[in-house]
């Protein structure tokens, strides 16, 4: 399987500036619309229920700006779905969150929670909604995904970014296999396959190099060295990387 890989670039934390200090600048929305000319093929926006970054306002606003599609994250809850259903945007990816946590901390439980997960998808699927959902790499949370529904799952790569930045190699190397299987497993099963959670420039070509994920979504990393080199520039680098990977 070969292919162009797809970048999804995920604004939240030029919001996450933006509402450190209040007011309107810097804008996430102004970014998206950057980073969809310099090369962005998705925007991605999670809209937390404590609305720590990305507001409601946000989302009414990149529905109106973007060309291109916009990948909704959010929880699974009553309201998001209410606020998914009512904007439609081209694919929601259904998260885990915590109150507590700084960021996406792993991926959704979804064995646990299938029938459930199954009937909350649905009225999404019938809008026309692509859904995703963020899981590990692991074949029981695939399977169950498979099961309710899901068309796209995208694998949590944060144990194994985590363990390069760390130099914890050989862990590095297990969490890379773990993702190779997984991705090739989902892919069998018919899922279209992402990826994404906390890669940088120094170990995004792994991933990017596997055959069966079509798309990666990266956010922190990009926005924190846009800060050095410029948004646009910033994202350039990250598409060169990921295509000469991929090639």
């Amino acid at each position: 399987m070969t292919g162009k890989l797809r970048l999804g670039v995920n604004i939240d934390h030029v919001a996450t500036v933006r509402n450190a200090r209040g007011g309107a600048v810097p804008d996430p929305v102004r970014a998206a619309v950057i980073a969809q000319d310099a090369g962005a093929d998705g925007i991605t926006a999670h809209l937390r229920e404590d609305r720590r970054h990305i507001s409601d306002a946000d989302i009414e606003r990149l529905m109106e700006a973007l060309k291109g599609p916009l990948n909704f994250e959010m929880a699974a809850t009553a309201e998001m779905q209410a606020i998914a259903l009512r904007h439609k945007p081209h694919a929601v990816c259904i998260v885990p969150e915590k109150r507590e946590e700084r960021t996406t901390e792993g991926g959704l439980e979804v064995a646990r929670e299938e029938n459930a997960l199954a009937h909350y998808i649905a009225p999404l699927r019938d809008a026309g909604c692509r859904v995703s959902i963020f899981i590990a790499a692991d074949r029981r949370q695939i399977e169950a995904a498979n099961r309710i529904g899901a068309e796209v799952i995208e694998l949590h790569t944060g144990a194994y970014c985590d363990a390069h930045a760390d130099g914890r190699f050989d862990a590095r190397d297990e969490e890379l296999r773990k993702l190779t299987d997984m991705a090739a497993f989902a892919h069998d099963l018919g899922l279209e396959v992402h990826a994404g959670h906390g890669l940088t420039y120094d170990c995004v070509s792994p991933v990017a190099a596997l055959p069966q994920v079509i798309e990666l979504n990266i956010g922190h990393f990009i926005i924190g060295e846009a800060i050095f080199r410029g948004l646009g520039p910033a994202i350039t680098e990250m598409r060169r990387i990921m295509d000469e990977a991929r090639a």
